[in-house]
């Protein structure tokens, strides 16, 4: 059945307790987030957070292809293309409230939360993967915050998590929308933990084997354990393409204003296809995407976590309602002609308005759908 989000609650042995196993079950579109499987999965994780006998929960993806490759932008173009303002800003408002709810709800958990991002994790599946308490990748592992190609902005918490990179790591990441792979995710602590894929079903079965009784802290147990494993990667560790430009890309996003650091970006010297890649995903994507997402990391680094997640909600909606996030997903992903008519040509073209206004919420501070995140 895909469209879906399995559960099983695994035994450990001698003891009540159990390991909670989540998987996203949505293997035709690389486990894409769809509404229900979001309401499925706030609503489950809920109840383990509740339930002493669940010690921990792994969060992984069907298929060998992709823990998570996002949203489903699919269904909201849909909505965007064929339904007037007042439903597209519910809809879009409904589905992003529950993904970040979900993601705020990760983030906080009180137990460990282990997410084995195998295969490819991106947008919607980095805002759960983020905030999992033990990152894992693996060799194939493929990280990305690709929203400056479809027209939205680096949302689901990035806010707060590419603001907590090594300094202009995150803009880099979020302007250019590149993949990084499993080796530099380590190290520019987007991810925990190196494994193989194939070690996945032992860790859980250590997991089930595992003292719990006489275990002080349960977050400890689960790092000894990727620990070992990753102790086991060997040769297989992809060489690292990031890392030797890391001075580079610092310097280069160190600029004051956006026109500098995207001049920068692309004087970026090296014939490296990572770094091509980064500069064509500049050049061609949104920039609308491009001015918001500078903002974000220049001048809302200090928000709580909470607070991060009312604002990307309010520029969410904005965004649909604009029409920039319809037309990229258009020119990406439907009709794959790869050719987006952005409403402007250049990120020196950009209306400092339309910007202002993308930042103005649609509510006021009590009726937000959010208000109440953070304050429980």
């Amino acid at each position: 059945m895909s469209d879906t989000v399995h559960f099983v609650e695994l035994p450990c042995s001698g003891s009540p307790y159990k390991i909670g196993v989540v998987t996203l079950h949505n293997e035709a579109s690389l486990n894409a987030l769809t509404l229900d499987m979001l309401v499925c999965l706030k609503a489950k994780l809920e109840t383990w957070h509740e339930d002493d006998d669940i010690v921990c929960v792994v969060l992984e993806g069907a298929g060998d292809k992709a823990f998570c490759a996002g949203g489903d932008v699919r269904t909201m173009f849909n909505v965007m293309q064929s339904a007037g303002p007042d439903e597209i800003e519910n809809f879009c408002s409904m589905y992003f409230t529950v993904e970040y709810q979900c993601d705020y709800l990760i983030h906080t958990y009180c137990k460990p939360i282990i997410a084995w991002g195998h295969g490819i994790v991106m947008g919607g599946g980095m805002g759960l993967y983020m905030g999992s308490s033990h990152k894992v990748v693996a060799p194939d592992s493929r990280l990305a915050m690709p929203e400056i190609s479809i027209g939205l902005f680096p949302d689901v918490g990035a806010t707060w998590f590419l603001n907590r990179l090594d300094a202009g790591i995150g803009l880099f990441l979020g302007l250019t929308g590149m993949m990084v792979n499993a080796a530099d995710a380590v190290e520019l602590h987007l991810a925990d933990h190196l494994v193989l894929e194939s070690h996945k079903e032992s860790f859980v079965e250590q997991l089930q084997v595992a003292d719990w009784d006489c275990v002080d802290d349960t977050y400890e147990v689960v790092t000894e354990l990727l620990e070992g494993f990753e102790a086991q990667i060997s040769d297989q560790k992809p060489e690292l393409q990031i890392m030797p430009y890391f001075n580079h890309i610092q310097q280069a996003c160190s600029a004051n204003d956006l026109f500098h650091v995207a001049d920068n970006i692309l004087a970026l010297a090296g014939d490296a296809k990572w770094l091509s890649n980064a500069k064509t995903n500049l050049v061609s994507g949104s920039p609308i995407t491009a001015h918001i997402c500078f903002r974000l990391m220049k001048d809302y680094s200090e928000l709580s976590l909470a607070e991060c997640f009312r604002l990307e909600l309010i520029l969410a909606v904005n965004c649909a309602l604009l029409g920039e996030f319809k037309e990229g997903v258009r020119a990406r992903l439907i009709d794959k002609d790869g050719q987006p008519n952005w409403k402007f040509a250049n990120i020196s073209k950009v209306d400092s308005k339309t910007i202002d206004d993308l930042f103005v919420s649609i509510w006021d501070q009590e009726s937000h759908p959010l208000a109440r995140l953070g304050h429980y």
